[in-house]
């Protein structure tokens, strides 16, 4: 059997070995053993049903799930003289019948067949006349309500499979499963004593890379100039957002093309196939583009919005590399991401039971976002891998040169608050609280009264909720499931509380490059000179080059901290100092740059951080402290239209407008019927189902 199983390999498809876990799995079919495998993205799942299905005597029927993907894979069969075809709602009733005549007199040998077809009794009827010797179940997962694309119509397998007058061999196929879908597989689909192949999810030939705080447009351009030669999928979470990045490139004169649901069939069919033989360079798609797609050179993935979950995410994802050459797997994360999953999930989602499950899924993806550990292994464990290496060398998180830093002072702040609010409220409320904020919520709730009030207002908002957001990747603390989840403290907070744990990771920061440095010692000497052409002194005598360099590598902003650096005294500075921290102040503003700590600072800081009462009381902000959008959303939380505070504030209306957009985005809460009225949001909805959720 396995000799016919090499044979068949080397004529039809032209190769001389099989992957890993293919010959495996095939054995065990053509022993008939009922087999579930579980095989990454582009580890040859399709092989392992369609060799047995030429040894066997009887009919293969597949079960799969896409059309699109039926068609492929039909016509790649078709294409190497394999005998298939394919049923599912884009062919007619007598089509169907004629199909299936051609099946039984064993015309066809291969039939694809949608799950919904089994809802059907008729045509459960008709399949007991074929003679089927096995019955392959593509995307498995599907049955599971745990999977993260469950399908009703895939629970009508077994017991369609029981009406049939001989049971065949049954083997089920999926790329991603965790510990609690594989045990759903086995049951739902009732597996008999199936033989388990599990070879791996890890494909070591990708990088992990997440992109957070940054312009991603920008990014997405650079990425795509300096890789212009190379082929690649960009995903984004709408329709609109996917033709507004196919405009952007096709004008910039990328080779670029689209694939989305809104497209007419003749399109989308055009715009795939030139992509499959490299006419374009660059498919800017929903996650509608790309299963069942065997494109092996596609050398990056970029995730514009962060998808739904990891197992989509990581099918997504994995479709770089498949011919086993590098490939780059680069998600590009913003806040209002979470924000529009959630729409979709309330909006797509009829099951209580089912919401649930999706939140879940919802957060691990969000903590994959935030975590400082390697993305790998988070990966690898999430889908149930054990003994995963620390570091895998190759992900954003692994190769971040950022050194380890003692946060443990600002986790107590933050857990000390959030078990002072009773473990009752979200992440913002509790950010809100930690920050000092007025909003018309934290004081009604009175917890400006709370010590922890105000504790952390030298933080920007956004840098307290990431802060949060690392501690729930990291499991100081989790969410309950929901819509609005609740944040609470796991034994791993509390340890930190009682000084049992110290709180240890990566907190990056941005250093003055090589080119920087570069160019503010040039601005530097401009300054020595001006100022030796006023003293008419050599340059050398107000500063030395050493002295320059030294500047450029720590940026002080201050007196005391020039005066750290060697060969600043107190005279030089009163002489020269202002002037030059004036210009490094610009330049830092300008060229957005954070200062290098001296050893001095570092010694200071720590001192200050030990010394720092973490319950200390502090007082409220004052409003000039407060980003201008807040503020507006304070004035919009305490009663004021929209109008008024315009007016208040000598702003136009469209500027608070976007203050209003710009709170949402970042996640605090608003208040959207004090502004639109009620009446108009089934219209609102139905618009955005229509033209996408970005505005």
């Amino acid at each position: 059997m396995v000799s016919k199983a090499k044979e068949i390999l080397k004529k039809f498809y032209g190769y001389e070995n099989f992957r890993t876990g293919q010959q495996e799995t095939i054995e065990s079919i053509l022993n008939g053993n009922d087999t579930f495998a579980i095989m990454p993205t582009g580890g040859g799942k399709s092989l392992c049903f369609q060799i047995p299905a030429l040894i066997l005597p009887g009919i293969t029927i597949v079960i799969s799930p896409l059309i699109s993907l039926m068609k492929d894979q039909v016509d790649t069969l078709d294409n190497i003289g394999i005998s298939s075809s394919f049923i599912n709602s884009s062919i007619s009733i007598n089509e169907i019948e004629n199909r299936l005549l051609r099946a039984e007199s064993g015309e066809i040998k291969i039939l694809y067949v949608a799950p919904e077809r089994l809802e059907n009794p008729y045509f459960r009827q008709l399949l007991r006349n074929l003679n089927i010797s096995l019955i392959a179940i593509d995307e498995a997962h599907c049955v599971s309500q745990w999977g993260h694309d469950f399908r009703k119509s895939y629970r009508y397998i077994a017991s369609s499979i029981k009406e049939l007058q001989k049971r065949p061999v049954i083997a089920a196929f999926t790329a991603t499963a965790t510990n609690e879908v594989k045990e759903d597989i086995v049951k739902l689909l009732e597996l008999n004593n199936p033989s388990i192949f599990l070879t791996g999810f890890d494909r070591k030939n990708l990088s992990f890379l997440v992109v957070k705080s940054e312009n991603r447009r920008k990014f997405m351009e650079n990425y795509i100039e300096d890789n212009k030669d190379k082929s690649g999928i960009i995903y984004a979470a709408t329709r609109k957002e996917v033709d507004a990045i196919y405009d952007d490139l096709n004008k910039k004169g990328y080779s670029v093309g689209r694939y989305h649901a809104g497209l007419n069939d003749e399109d989308r069919r055009e715009n795939q196939e030139k992509f499959l033989f490299d006419d374009i360079k660059v498919m800017a798609a929903t996650n509608a583009f790309g299963m069942g797609i065997d494109k092996s050179n596609v050398r990056y993935v970029i995730h514009y919005n962060m998808p739904k979950n990891i197992e989509a995410y990581y099918q997504e994802a994995g479709r770089a590399g498949r011919d086993g050459d590098p490939g780059e797997c680069i998600l590009l994360f913003g806040a209002q991401d979470v924000m529009l999953q959630k729409f979709f999930i309330e909006q797509g989602t009829e099951s209580e039971d089912r919401k649930t499950i999706e939140y879940k899924k919802l957060q691990s993806m969000v903590d994959y976002c935030h975590t400082t550990k390697c993305l790998r292994k988070y990966i690898l464990e999430y889908f149930g891998e054990t003994n995963v290496p620390d570091t895998c060398g190759n992900c954003s998180s692994c190769n971040d040169d950022s050194e380890i830093s003692d946060i443990t002072i600002e986790a107590q702040k933050i857990f000390s608050c959030i078990y002072r609010m009773k473990e009752r409220y979200g992440c913002n409320m509790a950010a809100d609280v930690l920050k000092g904020s007025k909003n018309k919520k934290v004081l009604d709730f009175h917890f400006n009264e709370l010590s922890t009030y105000g504790i952390m207002k030298e933080y920007k908002l956004q840098e307290i909720r990431d802060l949060i957001n690392i501690l729930i990747a990291d499991e100081y603390l989790y969410l309950n499931e929901g819509e609005f989840p609740v944040v609470k403290l796991k034994n791993k907070a509390v340890l930190v509380l009682k000084n049992k744990e110290k709180v240890l990771m990566k907190v990056r920061k941005r250093k003055a490059k090589a080119v920087e440095i570069n160019t503010l010692f040039e601005v530097l000497r401009g300054v020595r000179r001006s100022i030796a052409e006023r003293e008419k002194v050599p340059p050398y005598i107000v500063f030395a080059d050493t002295t320059l360099k030294e500047l450029c590598e720590y940026l002080p902003l201050s007196k005391d901290e020039m005066l750290q650096v060697k060969g600043v005294g107190e005279i030089k500075y009163e002489k020269y100092g202002e002037e030059f921290l004036q210009a490094i102040k610009k330049y830092a503003d300008d060229n957005n740059i954070e200062r290098k700590q001296t050893k001095e600072d570092e010694d200071r800081e720590i001192e200050r951080k030990q010394n720092e009462n973490s319950a200390i009381s502090m007082q409220p902000p004052k409003d000039d402290e407060i980003p201008s959008h807040l503020v507006t959303l304070n004035m919009q939380k305490n009663g004021l239209t929209l109008s008024s505070i315009a007016k208040e504030r000598k702003l136009t209306l469209a500027t608070i407008q976007e203050h209003i957009i710009k709170c949402a985005l970042e996640g605090n809460e608003v208040d959207w019927y004090s502004i639109i009225p009620e009446k108009y949001e089934s219209l609102i909805l139905e618009k955005i189902k229509e033209v996408g959720a970005e505005k």
